[in-house]
């Protein structure tokens, strides 16, 4: 017996899934180890204040990554607001829109205009082509994002930093085990800012950390991170309580155990997506360098209107409607937030492939809650909800609903 469109779920009936399949539901390492770090921490009765957990977790942290210093924080958005002050920056900084609103906020929240960059349309990362006509005798620098985990390019921003005597940041939040042309992200600009999340693949509960390979940069850094503190009783600087607490890096500890695993789960997960994507056409797979390290935490897709006929934001509600909480990243753009919209009314004119691609992606399912079942299943739903192909195996039905 054959299902056709209208006789699934999507189409009035009770959700796919009967737990909800969330991009970014947490991976959860050993609990028993977790416990264990937890139960110490209470017995030393030393909950934060650059405790041994976050000591450790710094320390391996650096030398994962091959960077000198690395300075854990309280979350990724303070850390890029702490590299931002501690870098010096003001006035005008340049990033992409095609980003977590994060990356803006952190240089408005100190009164630093966000001047938006298109994005290169294959890469999804700033283009270093439109970059130069934006930059102005305010302007104090260039912040990349790793989108996805892919590197920017990172050459050509270097040149136009140097060209124009402008401080270079990355925004690495999503590229935690990553590498460009064989150096692990981390490794670049005078600083990178990484998330963990509860969110992210590698997560702290909470958490982000600071790496550079600049020793005064990261002196400063971790001056600022504690209020400016060198000793009691001692402020050197201005400062703010970004530190990160000894549960949260329990949890980070415990996480970088299991950090193989997860990258692997990942890539399970990936290659059975590129599989069963493959001959659904208009929903097209981002694709990793292979030659590249890469943590997988994405799984990203671009909707062609033009094949499916039925757009993004369609698909997304048909998913969501079945439990799968898929995400429509970085939709709309920052540029389309406040209190950026308001101040240029036609920035979108200007930023052509954000505007393209904010209405094209869509972020699948991935990590430890998944597996090759449900993947099967969500890629059959996007199978019916783009093509209107009938269910040729009943079995993969039940299966749906077994779920």
């Amino acid at each position: 017996m054959k299902k056709n469109l209208n006789e699934l779920a999507i189409f009035g009936g009770p959700p796919t899934f009967k737990e909800k399949l969330h991009v970014g539901r947490p991976n959860i390492g050993s609990r028993e180890v977790l416990l264990q770090r937890i139960n110490d921490v209470l017995d030393r009765k030393w909950l934060t204040n650059n405790g041994p957990l976050v000591q450790e977790f710094e320390q391996k942290i650096a030398s994962l990554i091959g960077v000198k210093h690395c300075i854990a924080t309280c979350n990724a958005t303070v850390g890029l607001e702490i590299a931002i002050k501690a870098c010096g920056l003001k006035g005008e900084v340049i990033i992409p829109s095609f980003t977590f609103i994060a990356t803006a906020h952190a240089l408005q929240w100190q009164g630093i205009e966000p001047i938006f960059c298109d994005v290169d349309p294959n890469t999804h990362n700033i283009d270093p082509q439109k970059i130069e006509p934006l930059i102005t005798e305010n302007t104090t620098a260039i912040m990349g994002v790793h989108l996805w985990g892919r590197g920017c390019d990172v050459e050509a921003l270097e040149q136009i930093a140097h060209r124009y005597n402008l401080k270079l940041l990355f925004d690495a939040a999503h590229a935690f085990g990553c590498s460009y042309q064989g150096q692990m992200i981390g490794n670049f600009g005078n600083a990178e800012v990484f998330s963990f999340h509860a969110t992210k693949f590698c997560n702290s509960f909470e958490g982000g950390a600071i790496v550079t390979n600049d020793s005064e940069l990261a002196q400063k850094i971790r001056l600022m991170k504690n209020f400016g503190f060198s000793d009691y009783d001692c402020v050197e600087d201005l400062g703010i309580n970004g530190k990160m607490n000894e549960v949260s890096a329990a949890m980070g500890l415990t996480s970088l155990e299991s950090i193989d695993h997860f990258i692997n789960i990942n890539l399970r997960n990936y290659n059975k997506y590129q599989q069963e994507l493959s001959n659904i056409p208009g929903v097209n797979l981002i694709t990793y360098d292979k030659e590249e390290r890469c943590n997988y935490q994405y799984v990203i897709v671009e909707i062609d209107q033009s094949i499916t006929e039925i757009d993004r934001d369609q698909i997304y509600k048909i998913l969501w409607a079945e439990n799968i909480l898929a995400r429509r990243y970085f939709y709309p753009g920052c540029h389309q937030m406040e209190p950026y919209r308001s101040r240029i009314a036609d920035m979108g004119l200007m930023l052509t492939n954000t505007r393209h691609l904010a209405a094209r992606v869509l972020a699948l399912p991935t990590g430890t809650a998944i597996g090759k079942r449900e993947i099967s299943n969500i890629c059959q739903i996007l199978r019916l909800a783009t093509t209107g192909e009938k269910i040729t195996n009943e079995m993969l039905y039940q299966n749906i609903h077994a779920c």
